[in-house]
């Protein structure tokens, strides 16, 4: 029987390369062969122990190849029809469409949507994470064809963050002559700098890392505030101001630093609308302190916002179809690092030495 391989967590800030028999798909499922996966900052979340999960497989971040189809499954979720070679890319989580958020359509927060992604990596069918030579496609769970126009690696980022940025603009509305700060620009700010240029918005990156700050303005940012210069709260809100001409509409926290949420809630307009995207952990001690008061008195929108309604994976690889070419998607790794290079890829991603480092399972060390 044939094998595969995949990069299990096995405690705080390891890894552990495991081998398994491949599965046969089931009725309605897909096996595909994974060609690029990317570190996300949850991944790092979780491999650093500030999430539940453990002894799961990593990665959630991933495109592929079609290998195999289970029986009834003849199209993807949006009704292409879909045959073996074909490159696709999936929904991380699943949508179970009987819980009591599902049956609200928050398909997005669906109850049961982790149970597949946090399986420990000895259950089978074992290849439930990106970081693996293959991956199971669940009868229930969406998943696209990618346009012949998406390369790999730019498709491996659309199914987390792109994808969820979209969602989470598009909630704000029409972003035209607004004024849109991005909090962070790691991978997930990048994507939101990217999509909010694109949806017309003057964007303003906000990060303390001078690279970072670089990507930043190849991703769309007409400003950027550096926190090693502008080190106070009170500078910061200054300068974006004299930047800008005026407080901002919209302030997208990406950083993941729980102070950053107080910041943004003291930075945005009144009227204006917050969005918190990169704070996911909700042990004590990633707590923060906020003035509720400014979010009375400024009339706030303070929007939380996981994942993402999973047909929006359709409309974000359509929009890297004919979009994505405008960004250095490439740039934001130094190199393809192997299976075997996991643990390294975890390492430089949360040194912050690479924005977004991308997995080839099916590259070989030389």
């Amino acid at each position: 029987m044939a094998k595969g391989r995949l990069a299990a967590m096995s405690g705080i800030r390891t890894t552990e390369i495991r081998e398994y028999d491949l599965p046969e798909p089931g009725a309605g499922q897909v096996l595909m062969r994974v060609t690029k996966a990317n570190v996300c900052g949850s991944d790092l979340h979780m491999w650093e122990g500030k999430h539940l999960f453990r002894d799961h497989v990593m990665g959630h971040e991933m495109t592929g190849v079609v290998e195999s189809i289970g029986e009834g499954r003849t199209t993807d979720s949006g009704g292409a029809p879909i045959a073996v070679g074909d490159r696709i890319v999936p929904v991380y989580y699943q949508t179970c469409l009987h819980c009591a958020n599902c049956r609200q359509g928050l398909f997005n927060i669906c109850e049961r949507g982790s149970d597949y992604q946090g399986a420990p990596a000895d259950r089978a069918p074992h290849f439930t994470g990106g970081f693996a030579t293959h991956y199971v496609v669940q009868a229930q769970q969406y998943f696209f064809k990618v346009p012949d126009a998406v390369p790999d690696a730019v498709a491996a980022g659309a199914n987390c963050g792109f994808t969820q940025m979209l969602y989470v603009l598009d909630q704000c509305g029409s972003l035209v002559d607004r004024t849109v700060v991005v909090q962070g620009a790691g991978g997930v700010g990048l994507f939101a700098t990217a999509i909010a240029s694109l949806m017309g918005a003057e964007v303003v990156v906000v990060d303390a890392v001078g690279t970072r700050l670089e990507d930043a303005k190849r991703f769309g940012a007409e400003h950027v505030v550096d926190m090693t210069e502008f080190t106070s709260v009170d500078s910061r809100n200054a300068r974006i101001v004299e930047l800008t001409g005026r407080a901002p509409d919209v302030v997208v926290e990406a950083a993941g630093v729980p102070a950053a949420l107080d910041e943004a809630i003291r930075l945005v307009r009144p009227g204006g609308q917050v969005v918190e995207v990169g704070n996911v952990s909700v042990a004590e001690e990633q707590s923060a302190s906020i003035l509720p008061g400014l979010i009375t008195r400024k009339c706030l929108t303070v929007r939380g916002t996981l994942r993402y309604q999973p047909w929006y994976l359709a409309k974000a690889l359509h929009l890297l179809a004919r979009e994505g070419h405008r960004f250095p998607f490439e740039s934001l790794t130094d190199r393809h690092y192997t299976l075997d290079e996991t643990q390294l890829a975890l390492e430089r991603a949360a040194n912050k030495q690479v924005a977004r480092a991308i997995i080839d399972p099916q590259l070989s060390l030389a």
